[in-house]
């Protein structure tokens, strides 16, 4: 038997039936894994809703929307709490590398009934700017004035500010940020009423990172131990070191 080194980590080599069978294991696991997640799913549709009474305007690129305009003729709305503050420079790099997934999504989700936008309280000029720099197309608002992000979770209070507490993900703990990472679900029913249907936070967003879910397939996986924070390394798309877009292109393909 020979060793390799993964991470100062020892992993077997093994035969091939030995292989097999720890990876039939682990695919018994993993099954049991995709059951759990489909009964979680189910549970998630199951939740009870409640009505949104608050009046909600928006800027967006067309002028001022209320949240009901946003479904766009849809019945279900999708909005991702893009941590991106009125004070900021730019949108939070966190966000920017889930927000890399947006795009090619939007068709496909909207032939399934639902609309995703993103939501931020920097003035839209800044959102747009940034937007443009990141050569980003989907539907991106600001709340900048309005309680939306307060109301659900993902930007601070005075209050909040003053004690130094915040009520995140359904508890009141710390957030080293103004500005915090969440999605929110509502659903618009034939009379114009609009509902919340779910909201999720913190690791509750993993499943929407799809260079996550590619990493941890590899044998590094995530490699984050020992990171000040498990996303110290990500960086805005066209500041790594070789940036994996290249803005040119996507110039490009918008004018194709």
């Amino acid at each position: 038997m020979t060793t390799v080194n993964i991470k100062k980590e020892e992993s077997k080599v093994v035969s091939p039936a030995e292989w097999l069978a720890a990876r039939k294991e682990l695919l018994r696991k993993e099954k049991e894994s995709t059951r759990l997640r489909d009964d979680i799913s189910r549970q998630r549709r199951e939740l009870p809703w409640e009505k949104v009474e608050k009046e909600y305007m928006f800027d967006g690129p067309n002028g001022k929307e209320s949240l009901g305009d946003l479904f766009r003729g849809k019945t279900q709305l999708i909005v991702y709490h893009f941590m991106f503050g009125p004070e900021w420079a730019e949108g939070c790099p966190s966000c920017s590398f889930l927000a890399d997934h947006f795009d090619r999504s939007v068709p496909h989700l909207a032939a399934r009934d639902v609309r995703l936008v993103a939501v931020s309280r920097a003035p839209l000029p800044k959102i747009e700017a940034f937007k443009k720099r990141m050569g980003w197309q989907f539907n991106w608002l600001s709340s900048y004035g309005n309680d939306f992000n307060c109301d659900y979770q993902v930007s601070v209070t005075p209050e909040e500010k003053a004690t130094g507490q915040t009520y995140y993900n359904y508890a009141i703990q710390k957030f080293p940020s103004e500005e915090r990472p969440g999605a929110s679900v509502f659903y618009k029913d034939g009379d114009g009423n609009v509902f919340h249907t779910y909201s999720t936070y913190g690791r509750g967003l993993d499943i929407l990172i799809g260079a996550y879910n590619w990493l941890d397939m590899a044998p590094k996986g995530r490699d984050e131990e020992g990171l000040p924070h498990g996303m110290a390394w990500v960086r805005h798309h066209d500041k790594y070191e070789s940036p994996l877009v290249d803005p040119n292109s996507l110039l490009l393909a918008r004018k194709a």
